[in-house]
Protein backbone atom coordinates (compact mmCIF):
# COMPACT_ATOMS: atom_id res chain seq x y z
CA UNK A 1 0.00 0.00 0.00
CA UNK A 2 2.80 2.23 0.24
CA UNK A 3 4.49 1.90 -2.56
CA UNK A 4 0.75 2.50 -4.36
CA UNK A 5 0.71 5.99 -2.33
CA UNK A 6 4.27 6.97 -3.55
CA UNK A 7 3.67 5.85 -7.19
CA UNK A 8 0.29 8.33 -6.58
CA UNK A 9 2.24 11.43 -4.79
CA UNK A 10 4.96 10.78 -8.05
CA UNK A 11 2.37 11.35 -10.92
CA UNK A 12 0.76 14.12 -8.89
CA UNK A 13 4.46 15.80 -8.60
CA UNK A 14 5.13 14.94 -12.45
CA UNK A 15 1.72 16.29 -13.95
CA UNK A 16 1.85 19.72 -11.65
CA UNK A 17 4.33 20.19 -14.16
CA UNK A 18 1.88 20.40 -17.22
CA UNK A 19 0.25 23.31 -16.50
CA UNK A 20 -0.93 25.71 -19.65
CA UNK A 21 2.18 28.06 -20.72
CA UNK A 22 -0.50 30.94 -21.60
CA UNK A 23 -3.72 30.99 -23.90
CA UNK A 24 -5.16 27.52 -24.99
CA UNK A 25 -4.99 26.91 -29.01
CA UNK A 26 -8.52 27.31 -30.27
CA UNK A 27 -9.41 24.45 -32.69
CA UNK A 28 -10.29 26.68 -34.90
CA UNK A 29 -7.20 27.95 -35.44
CA UNK A 30 -5.54 24.39 -35.19
CA UNK A 31 -8.18 23.45 -37.87
CA UNK A 32 -6.81 26.24 -40.23
CA UNK A 33 -2.90 25.29 -39.21
CA UNK A 34 -3.97 21.99 -40.35
CA UNK A 35 -5.41 23.31 -43.33
CA UNK A 36 -2.49 25.59 -44.14
CA UNK A 37 -0.29 22.28 -44.22
CA UNK A 38 -2.21 20.24 -45.93
CA UNK A 39 -2.53 22.84 -48.77
CA UNK A 40 1.25 23.44 -48.55
CA UNK A 41 1.59 18.93 -48.94
CA UNK A 42 -0.82 19.69 -52.56
CA UNK A 43 1.51 22.54 -53.89
CA UNK A 44 4.69 20.79 -52.99
CA UNK A 45 2.98 17.57 -54.85
CA UNK A 46 2.30 19.69 -57.93
CA UNK A 47 6.46 19.95 -58.40
CA UNK A 48 6.50 15.36 -58.54
CA UNK A 49 7.73 15.16 -54.74
CA UNK A 50 5.41 13.04 -53.73
CA UNK A 51 7.36 11.88 -51.07
CA UNK A 52 8.44 15.26 -49.82
CA UNK A 53 4.90 16.29 -50.06
CA UNK A 54 3.80 12.93 -47.73
CA UNK A 55 6.09 14.24 -45.37
CA UNK A 56 4.14 17.69 -44.89
CA UNK A 57 0.84 15.99 -44.49
CA UNK A 58 2.90 13.86 -41.52
CA UNK A 59 3.67 17.35 -39.96
CA UNK A 60 -0.70 18.21 -40.20
CA UNK A 61 -0.84 14.61 -38.29
CA UNK A 62 1.65 14.27 -36.50
CA UNK A 63 2.51 18.04 -35.48
CA UNK A 64 -0.68 19.36 -34.68
CA UNK A 65 -3.76 17.01 -35.10
CA UNK A 66 -2.31 14.38 -32.45
CA UNK A 67 0.09 16.39 -30.46
CA UNK A 68 -1.88 19.67 -30.02
CA UNK A 69 -4.36 16.93 -28.55
CA UNK A 70 -6.90 17.45 -31.03
CA UNK A 71 -6.96 13.97 -31.83
CA UNK A 72 -7.74 12.63 -27.93
CA UNK A 73 -10.30 15.96 -27.34
CA UNK A 74 -12.45 14.11 -30.40
CA UNK A 75 -12.09 10.81 -29.40
CA UNK A 76 -13.28 11.47 -25.43
CA UNK A 77 -15.65 14.79 -26.64
CA UNK A 78 -16.91 13.05 -30.19
CA UNK A 79 -16.50 9.41 -30.27
CA UNK A 80 -13.20 6.88 -32.16
CA UNK A 81 -15.08 6.38 -34.29
CA UNK A 82 -14.67 10.07 -35.89
CA UNK A 83 -11.21 9.81 -35.32
CA UNK A 84 -11.11 6.42 -36.80
CA UNK A 85 -12.51 8.30 -39.76
CA UNK A 86 -10.37 11.30 -39.75
CA UNK A 87 -7.05 9.06 -39.33
CA UNK A 88 -7.85 6.80 -42.34
CA UNK A 89 -8.83 10.41 -44.81
CA UNK A 90 -5.07 11.60 -43.64
CA UNK A 91 -3.59 7.59 -44.63
CA UNK A 92 -6.07 8.12 -47.92
CA UNK A 93 -4.21 11.75 -48.93
CA UNK A 94 -0.52 10.10 -48.23
CA UNK A 95 -1.15 6.98 -50.33
CA UNK A 96 -2.34 8.80 -52.68
CA UNK A 97 0.74 11.06 -53.09
CA UNK A 98 3.19 7.69 -52.27
CA UNK A 99 1.56 5.88 -55.46
CA UNK A 100 1.94 9.35 -57.72
CA UNK A 101 -2.39 9.36 -58.01
CA UNK A 102 -3.22 12.15 -60.33
CA UNK A 103 -3.40 15.70 -59.10
CA UNK A 104 -7.29 16.18 -59.34
CA UNK A 105 -6.88 12.38 -57.02
CA UNK A 106 -5.27 14.10 -54.71
CA UNK A 107 -6.52 17.42 -54.37
CA UNK A 108 -10.25 15.54 -53.84
CA UNK A 109 -8.77 13.47 -50.92
CA UNK A 110 -7.00 16.58 -49.66
CA UNK A 111 -10.14 18.34 -49.48
CA UNK A 112 -12.26 16.10 -48.01
CA UNK A 113 -9.49 15.77 -45.36
CA UNK A 114 -9.98 19.14 -44.50
CA UNK A 115 -13.63 19.45 -44.57
CA UNK A 116 -13.77 15.87 -42.15
CA UNK A 117 -11.21 17.94 -39.22
CA UNK A 118 -13.22 21.32 -39.56
CA UNK A 119 -16.74 18.58 -39.31
CA UNK A 120 -14.54 17.49 -36.10
CA UNK A 121 -14.10 21.21 -34.98
CA UNK A 122 -17.50 22.03 -35.09
CA UNK A 123 -18.64 18.94 -33.25
CA UNK A 124 -15.90 19.22 -30.42
CA UNK A 125 -16.81 23.25 -29.82
CA UNK A 126 -20.54 21.97 -29.72
CA UNK A 127 -20.24 19.30 -27.29
CA UNK A 128 -17.47 21.78 -25.27
CA UNK A 129 -20.38 24.30 -25.32
CA UNK A 130 -23.26 22.39 -24.29
CA UNK A 131 -20.83 21.09 -21.20
CA UNK A 132 -19.12 24.41 -20.05
CA UNK A 133 -16.72 23.18 -17.25
CA UNK A 134 -17.13 19.85 -17.54
CA UNK A 135 -15.99 19.83 -21.26
CA UNK A 136 -12.08 19.84 -19.13
CA UNK A 137 -13.20 16.99 -16.44
CA UNK A 138 -14.84 14.41 -18.78
CA UNK A 139 -12.02 14.39 -20.83
CA UNK A 140 -9.92 14.13 -17.93
CA UNK A 141 -11.96 11.36 -16.01
CA UNK A 142 -12.29 9.57 -18.89
CA UNK A 143 -8.95 8.93 -20.19
CA UNK A 144 -8.01 7.91 -16.94
CA UNK A 145 -10.79 5.16 -16.43
CA UNK A 146 -10.48 3.83 -19.97
CA UNK A 147 -6.63 3.76 -19.73
CA UNK A 148 -6.15 3.05 -16.17
CA UNK A 149 -8.82 -0.22 -16.91
CA UNK A 150 -5.96 -2.55 -18.88
CA UNK A 151 -3.77 -2.61 -16.89
CA UNK A 152 -5.93 -2.57 -13.48
CA UNK A 153 -7.06 -5.98 -15.16
CA UNK A 154 -3.85 -7.49 -15.71
CA UNK A 155 -2.55 -6.49 -12.49
CA UNK A 156 -5.41 -7.85 -10.15
CA UNK A 157 -4.96 -11.48 -12.53
CA UNK A 158 -1.39 -11.48 -11.38
CA UNK A 159 -1.91 -9.98 -8.05
CA UNK A 160 -4.61 -12.43 -7.08
CA UNK A 161 -2.86 -15.61 -8.74
CA UNK A 162 0.68 -15.31 -6.17
CA UNK A 163 -2.07 -14.30 -2.99
CA UNK A 164 -4.04 -17.34 -4.31
CA UNK A 165 -0.77 -19.83 -4.83
CA UNK A 166 0.80 -18.57 -1.81
CA UNK A 167 3.46 -16.53 -3.37
CA UNK A 168 2.78 -13.54 -1.45
CA UNK A 169 6.85 -13.24 -0.78
CA UNK A 170 6.84 -12.32 -4.37
CA UNK A 171 4.27 -9.48 -4.83
CA UNK A 172 7.23 -7.11 -4.07
CA UNK A 173 8.00 -8.27 -7.52
CA UNK A 174 5.02 -6.85 -9.30
CA UNK A 175 4.98 -3.58 -7.31
CA UNK A 176 8.31 -2.75 -8.33
CA UNK A 177 7.96 -3.63 -12.11
CA UNK A 178 4.71 -1.74 -11.59
CA UNK A 179 6.45 1.28 -10.16
CA UNK A 180 9.16 0.72 -12.78
CA UNK A 181 6.61 1.01 -15.59
CA UNK A 182 5.39 4.27 -14.05
CA UNK A 183 8.32 5.63 -14.22
CA UNK A 184 9.28 4.53 -17.43
CA UNK A 185 6.22 6.31 -18.93
CA UNK A 186 7.09 9.70 -17.56
CA UNK A 187 10.72 9.12 -19.29
CA UNK A 188 8.87 8.37 -22.28
CA UNK A 189 6.42 10.67 -22.13
CA UNK A 190 9.22 13.68 -21.45
CA UNK A 191 10.97 12.26 -24.32
CA UNK A 192 8.81 12.66 -26.33
CA UNK A 193 7.29 15.50 -25.29
CA UNK A 194 10.34 17.62 -25.20
CA UNK A 195 13.59 16.10 -26.41
CA UNK A 196 12.25 14.43 -29.85
CA UNK A 197 10.67 17.68 -31.01
CA UNK A 198 10.42 16.72 -34.76
CA UNK A 199 7.44 15.55 -35.87
CA UNK A 200 8.99 12.03 -36.88
CA UNK A 201 8.26 11.90 -32.62
CA UNK A 202 5.04 11.39 -33.15
CA UNK A 203 5.02 8.25 -35.62
CA UNK A 204 7.72 6.78 -33.73
CA UNK A 205 5.76 6.89 -30.26
CA UNK A 206 2.93 5.16 -32.37
CA UNK A 207 5.46 2.59 -33.06
CA UNK A 208 6.78 1.96 -29.44
CA UNK A 209 3.04 1.69 -28.13
CA UNK A 210 2.48 -0.56 -31.22
CA UNK A 211 5.19 -2.59 -30.39
CA UNK A 212 5.10 -2.89 -26.68
CA UNK A 213 1.15 -4.08 -27.09
CA UNK A 214 2.60 -7.02 -29.56
CA UNK A 215 5.23 -7.98 -27.34
CA UNK A 216 2.56 -7.42 -24.25
CA UNK A 217 0.18 -10.04 -26.81
CA UNK A 218 2.71 -12.46 -26.30
CA UNK A 219 3.24 -12.26 -22.79
CA UNK A 220 -0.08 -12.38 -21.76
CA UNK A 221 -1.07 -15.51 -24.31
CA UNK A 222 2.03 -17.65 -22.68
CA UNK A 223 0.59 -16.52 -19.06
CA UNK A 224 -2.68 -17.37 -20.28
CA UNK A 225 -1.33 -20.99 -21.51
CA UNK A 226 0.41 -21.33 -18.87
CA UNK A 227 -2.65 -20.34 -15.92
CA UNK A 228 -5.04 -22.47 -18.02
CA UNK A 229 -2.80 -25.54 -17.20
CA UNK A 230 -3.50 -25.56 -13.67
CA UNK A 231 -7.12 -25.52 -14.10
CA UNK A 232 -6.82 -29.57 -13.98
CA UNK A 233 -7.15 -30.66 -10.11
CA UNK A 234 -4.52 -33.14 -10.78
CA UNK A 235 -2.16 -30.96 -12.41
CA UNK A 236 -3.18 -28.25 -9.60
CA UNK A 237 -2.74 -30.77 -6.81
CA UNK A 238 0.72 -31.57 -8.48
CA UNK A 239 2.03 -28.03 -8.61
CA UNK A 240 1.22 -27.27 -4.67
CA UNK A 241 3.24 -30.51 -3.59
CA UNK A 242 6.41 -29.22 -5.79
CA UNK A 243 5.93 -25.96 -4.64
CA UNK A 244 5.68 -27.43 -0.76
CA UNK A 245 9.75 -28.16 -1.64
CA UNK A 246 10.86 -25.52 -4.01
CA UNK A 247 8.52 -22.01 -4.48
CA UNK A 248 7.81 -20.64 -7.41
CA UNK A 249 11.16 -19.57 -9.41
CA UNK A 250 12.41 -16.57 -10.07
CA UNK A 251 12.15 -16.80 -13.67
CA UNK A 252 8.43 -17.75 -13.23
CA UNK A 253 8.06 -14.70 -10.59
CA UNK A 254 10.15 -12.46 -12.96
CA UNK A 255 8.00 -13.22 -16.17
CA UNK A 256 4.64 -12.05 -14.42
CA UNK A 257 6.61 -8.94 -13.12
CA UNK A 258 7.25 -8.00 -16.86
CA UNK A 259 3.25 -8.60 -17.44
CA UNK A 260 2.77 -6.35 -15.44
CA UNK A 261 5.17 -4.08 -15.97
CA UNK A 262 4.05 -3.69 -20.01
CA UNK A 263 0.35 -3.54 -18.80
CA UNK A 264 1.07 -0.31 -16.48
CA UNK A 265 3.82 1.07 -18.99
CA UNK A 266 1.35 0.53 -22.80
CA UNK A 267 -0.94 3.36 -20.92
CA UNK A 268 1.32 5.03 -18.82
CA UNK A 269 2.53 6.87 -21.36
CA UNK A 270 -0.58 7.34 -23.42
CA UNK A 271 -2.15 9.00 -20.14
CA UNK A 272 0.79 11.29 -19.16
CA UNK A 273 0.69 12.72 -22.98
CA UNK A 274 -3.15 12.94 -23.05
CA UNK A 275 -2.96 14.90 -20.13
CA UNK A 276 -0.16 17.17 -21.17
CA UNK A 277 -2.70 18.23 -24.18
CA UNK A 278 -5.37 18.45 -21.92
CA UNK A 279 -3.45 21.28 -19.75
CA UNK A 280 -1.61 22.88 -22.94
CA UNK A 281 -5.21 23.23 -24.43
CA UNK A 282 -6.78 24.84 -21.27
CA UNK A 283 -6.12 28.28 -20.13
CA UNK A 284 -9.27 28.16 -17.66
CA UNK A 285 -10.93 24.96 -16.16
CA UNK A 286 -7.45 23.78 -15.01
CA UNK A 287 -9.52 22.91 -11.51
CA UNK A 288 -11.54 20.75 -13.21
CA UNK A 289 -9.47 18.83 -14.99
CA UNK A 290 -7.93 17.88 -11.53
CA UNK A 291 -11.07 17.61 -10.92
CA UNK A 292 -11.02 14.68 -13.90
CA UNK A 293 -7.50 13.49 -12.85
CA UNK A 294 -8.77 12.70 -8.53
CA UNK A 295 -11.84 11.38 -9.65
CA UNK A 296 -10.63 8.92 -11.99
CA UNK A 297 -7.98 7.77 -9.30
CA UNK A 298 -10.79 6.76 -6.76
CA UNK A 299 -13.11 4.75 -9.83
CA UNK A 300 -9.79 2.88 -11.03
CA UNK A 301 -8.79 2.61 -7.26
CA UNK A 302 -11.97 1.08 -6.50
CA UNK A 303 -12.37 -0.90 -9.62
CA UNK A 304 -8.42 -2.76 -8.36
CA UNK A 305 -9.38 -3.43 -5.06
CA UNK A 306 -13.32 -4.87 -5.66
CA UNK A 307 -12.22 -6.66 -8.63
CA UNK A 308 -8.89 -8.03 -6.41
CA UNK A 309 -11.10 -9.11 -3.58
CA UNK A 310 -13.93 -10.53 -5.85
CA UNK A 311 -10.90 -12.83 -7.51
CA UNK A 312 -10.04 -13.82 -4.24
CA UNK A 313 -13.14 -15.43 -3.40
CA UNK A 314 -13.36 -17.45 -6.65
CA UNK A 315 -12.60 -21.08 -5.60
CA UNK A 316 -9.12 -22.37 -7.20
CA UNK A 317 -10.09 -24.49 -10.11
CA UNK A 318 -12.55 -21.28 -11.87
CA UNK A 319 -10.13 -19.23 -10.64
CA UNK A 320 -7.63 -20.21 -12.96
CA UNK A 321 -9.91 -20.67 -15.95
CA UNK A 322 -11.02 -17.04 -14.89
CA UNK A 323 -7.90 -15.64 -15.02
CA UNK A 324 -6.65 -17.71 -18.08
CA UNK A 325 -9.83 -16.75 -20.20
CA UNK A 326 -8.98 -13.02 -18.94
CA UNK A 327 -5.40 -12.78 -20.03
CA UNK A 328 -6.02 -14.03 -23.05
CA UNK A 329 -9.13 -11.73 -24.01
CA UNK A 330 -6.45 -8.81 -23.02
CA UNK A 331 -3.95 -10.55 -25.17
CA UNK A 332 -6.90 -10.28 -28.27
CA UNK A 333 -7.37 -6.47 -27.02
CA UNK A 334 -4.01 -5.25 -26.84
CA UNK A 335 -3.66 -7.47 -30.40
CA UNK A 336 -6.19 -4.95 -32.05
CA UNK A 337 -4.91 -2.05 -30.28
CA UNK A 338 -0.87 -2.67 -30.83
CA UNK A 339 -2.22 -3.11 -34.96
CA UNK A 340 -3.85 0.07 -34.66
CA UNK A 341 -1.03 2.00 -33.25
CA UNK A 342 1.67 0.72 -36.02
CA UNK A 343 -1.05 1.26 -38.60
CA UNK A 344 -0.99 5.30 -37.07
CA UNK A 345 2.74 5.36 -37.15
CA UNK A 346 2.62 4.22 -41.15
CA UNK A 347 4.32 0.86 -40.45
CA UNK A 348 1.21 -1.34 -41.66
CA UNK A 349 -1.31 -0.17 -44.05
CA UNK A 350 -5.04 0.45 -43.26
CA UNK A 351 -7.81 -1.94 -45.27
CA UNK A 352 -11.41 -0.64 -44.33
CA UNK A 353 -14.11 -3.23 -43.55
CA UNK A 354 -17.24 -1.92 -45.01
CA UNK A 355 -18.96 -5.73 -45.86
CA UNK A 356 -19.91 -5.71 -41.96
CA UNK A 357 -21.16 -3.56 -39.56
CA UNK A 358 -17.89 -3.33 -36.88
CA UNK A 359 -18.07 -0.97 -34.67
CA UNK A 360 -14.88 1.21 -33.21
CA UNK A 361 -14.69 0.06 -29.13
CA UNK A 362 -11.32 1.68 -27.92
CA UNK A 363 -11.80 -0.26 -24.39
CA UNK A 364 -11.95 -3.41 -26.48
CA UNK A 365 -9.59 -2.71 -29.25
CA UNK A 366 -12.06 -3.47 -32.01
CA UNK A 367 -11.48 -1.10 -35.15
CA UNK A 368 -12.88 -1.63 -38.54
CA UNK A 369 -9.75 -2.62 -40.39
CA UNK A 370 -9.09 -6.15 -42.18
CA UNK A 371 -5.36 -5.65 -39.88
CA UNK A 372 -6.66 -5.42 -36.52
CA UNK A 373 -10.13 -7.19 -36.25
CA UNK A 374 -8.52 -9.98 -38.81
CA UNK A 375 -5.80 -10.41 -35.83
CA UNK A 376 -7.72 -10.90 -33.10
CA UNK A 377 -10.33 -13.30 -34.89
CA UNK A 378 -7.44 -15.34 -35.85
CA UNK A 379 -6.35 -15.48 -31.95
CA UNK A 380 -9.88 -16.05 -30.88
CA UNK A 381 -9.91 -19.00 -33.09
CA UNK A 382 -6.58 -19.88 -31.84
CA UNK A 383 -7.90 -19.49 -27.97
CA UNK A 384 -10.70 -21.96 -29.07
CA UNK A 385 -8.82 -24.66 -31.47
CA UNK A 386 -6.74 -24.84 -27.90
CA UNK A 387 -9.29 -25.08 -25.64
CA UNK A 388 -10.92 -28.10 -27.82
CA UNK A 389 -7.36 -29.54 -27.85
CA UNK A 390 -7.17 -29.77 -24.49
CA UNK A 391 -10.29 -30.92 -23.64
CA UNK A 392 -9.62 -34.19 -25.92
CA UNK A 393 -6.68 -34.86 -24.66
CA UNK A 394 -7.93 -34.96 -21.03
CA UNK A 395 -10.25 -37.24 -22.36
CA UNK A 396 -7.77 -39.17 -23.91
CA UNK A 397 -6.05 -39.98 -20.37
CA UNK A 398 -9.59 -40.77 -18.80
CA UNK A 399 -9.97 -43.44 -21.14
CA UNK A 400 -6.15 -44.32 -21.07
CA UNK A 401 -6.44 -44.66 -17.13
Amino acid sequence: MRKFLFVVVAALLVLANFQPAGAAPKWQELAGQIEKTVNEAVEIYKTGDGRAAKEKINDAYYGIYEKEGMEGALRVTVSSKAVGVTEYQFYKVKKAMLEGEPLEKVQEESALLIEMVNENVSAMEGAHGSQGGWASFIPAFLILIREGLEAVLVLVAIIAYLKKSGNEKHLDTVYNAMIAAIIASFVTAYLFATVFESTAAGAGREVLEGATALFAVFVLVATSAWLGGKADAKIWKKYIQGMVDKSMTTGKAKALAFAAFLAVYREGAEVILFYQALFNNSSTDVEMIWGGFFAGCVVVAILFFALQHGVLRIPLKPFFLFTSVLMYLLAITFAGGGIRELQEGGIIGQTPIESLPIPTIDVLGIYPTVETFGVQVALLVLGIAAIIYRRRQQQTELVEA
